[in-house]
């Protein structure tokens, strides 16, 4: 249990498999990593209008309020171990879960936002809710009983330590001129 206020529990357990209804079509995210592929080519007119997602279509006005589902991770490795960061933004911290299973760490989320605004001439109401799933091989070495996640100010920070066996077997290695 965390002991800290702004500090996550990391579930451990074996994988469980997720049932088919909770989890995207794999061609479906297949064609999302595609997608955001192509994203990358910031080229103007590079992307055709059939290669746009749905909320590229939306009128303008209304894209500032879209709320990406696939949050920005940056996993570095340290001489000490991988340090894992989501941006997170407009999460709260019970809205987060984080698990390490059979050399899998999978980030898990949901949002959940709802707007009213009653004035004398009219009435606005606004849902929005979207949830992610991030999951990535671990490589050998990670002490699972040391990994720590804190979530603070949108950013969730995962640490993973490496057990003191794989640090003792790095090597550096001299690279001579050819």
């Amino acid at each position: 249990m965390p002991n800290k206020k702004n500090q996550i529990e990391v579930k451990r357990g074996s994988a469980e498999p997720v049932p088919m209804s909770g989890r995207a079509h794999p061609f479906a995210t297949l064609r999302q990593e595609i997608d955001r592929l192509f994203e990358d080519f910031a080229w103007p007119g590079f992307r055709l209008p059939v290669l746009q997602r749905p909320a590229a279509i939306e009128p303008v006005w209304n894209l500032g309020d879209v709320w990406s589902l696939s949050p920005s991770v940056d996993l570095v490795e340290k001489k000490d171990g991988f340090c894992v960061t989501a941006e997170l933004p407009g999460l709260e911290q019970k809205d987060i879960e984080v698990r390490l299973s059979d050399g899998m760490l999978t980030i898990q989320g949901e949002k959940s936002e709802e707007k009213t605004e009653d004035k004398q001439d009219y009435h606005l109401r606004e849902r929005s809710y979207g949830s992610f799933q991030r999951s990535f091989r671990l490589p050998n070495g990670i002490d699972a009983d040391k990994v720590d996640a804190k979530f603070e100010n949108g950013v969730l920070v995962v640490n993973l330590p490496k057990t003191a066996e794989s640090r003792a077997k790095e090597r550096k290695i001299e690279v001579k001129a050819a």
